[in-house]
């Protein structure tokens, strides 16, 4: 096999490695699951769709996938018709939703991440109770969990994570987020190898958040090395076995 051959599958073949660890050692599906992929069309839920429709032979668990993406009123770049035909192709029954997040602003107050996610997360969790789906699977990944503690820790005084699994009192659903254990450029790999990378976007209002600048400090003091981050991801563990029930 050539390094150009091994290049075009490795990518793909780590992250389901990865998946796979993650939901068997979290216990992230089980049969029977509705699970429900909050698909953003950005790289990471759009290479999770495909991902844990891959692993279904290997996990030898029967689970039911529907993925659903929140439009909005302020972000037009999404390519849903190129999203919408990734995921028929790979057998994902896909919905699109209009949520008018900007147009739910009170007079006064500014359009920011923490509005939208708010926004977006009420949706999903209302779709998925009405479409009865008992899990909402989420594209966030190892270096985001890694950023969450650090927003937390420096903006909060909080020591917490996202955690691998989030319950909540008022719904029967469960979050689960089955990319923890992979790093954003594995993710980058396994898009560009699978042609995933055309198909996805980037919401204008993330460049310049928090986030981003937590990103580069992060990479500052790591180095960018994947044994240092993997090193605070594990002193972490216990943030992220199951994060308090919510309302």
């Amino acid at each position: 096999m050539s390094n150009r051959c091994f290049r075009r599958t490795g990518a793909g073949r780590v992250v389901q490695k990865l998946l796979i660890k993650a939901i068997m050692e979290r216990n992230l599906i089980s049969k029977g699951d509705r699970i429900l992929i909050a698909v953003s069309g950005g790289k990471d839920s759009t290479v999770l769709a495909w991902a844990l429709q891959q692993v279904r032979p290997a996990l030898k668990i029967y689970y039911e996938l529907e993925a659903l993406h929140i439009s909005s009123d302020f972000c037009a770049c999404c390519k849903k018709s190129v999203l919408s035909q990734k995921l028929e192709a790979w057998g994902i029954p896909f919905t699109d939703l209009f949520v008018p997040i900007m147009g739910r602003l009170k007079p006064g107050e500014n359009m920011n991440c923490y509005w939208c996610s708010t926004q977006r997360r009420t949706e999903l969790l209302r779709y998925a109770v009405a479409h009865k789906f008992n899990q909402i699977a989420l594209g966030h990944h190892l270096d985001d969990i890694i950023e969450t503690f650090f927003m937390n820790m420096t903006a909060k005084g909080e020591l917490s994570a996202m955690p691998m699994v989030l319950s909540y009192r008022k719904y029967p659903v469960r979050l689960i987020r089955p990319l923890g254990y992979v790093e954003e450029q594995q993710i980058v790999a396994c898009a560009a190898e699978q042609d995933i990378l055309h198909a996805t976007c980037t919401c204008p209002y993330g460049i310049h958040s928090q986030r981003r600048d937590i990103r580069k400090r992060i990479a500052q003091f790591t180095g960018n090395s994947s044994a240092v981050k993997r090193r605070i991801f594990k002193a972490l563990s216990d943030l992220l076995v199951h994060g308090e029930p919510q309302e």
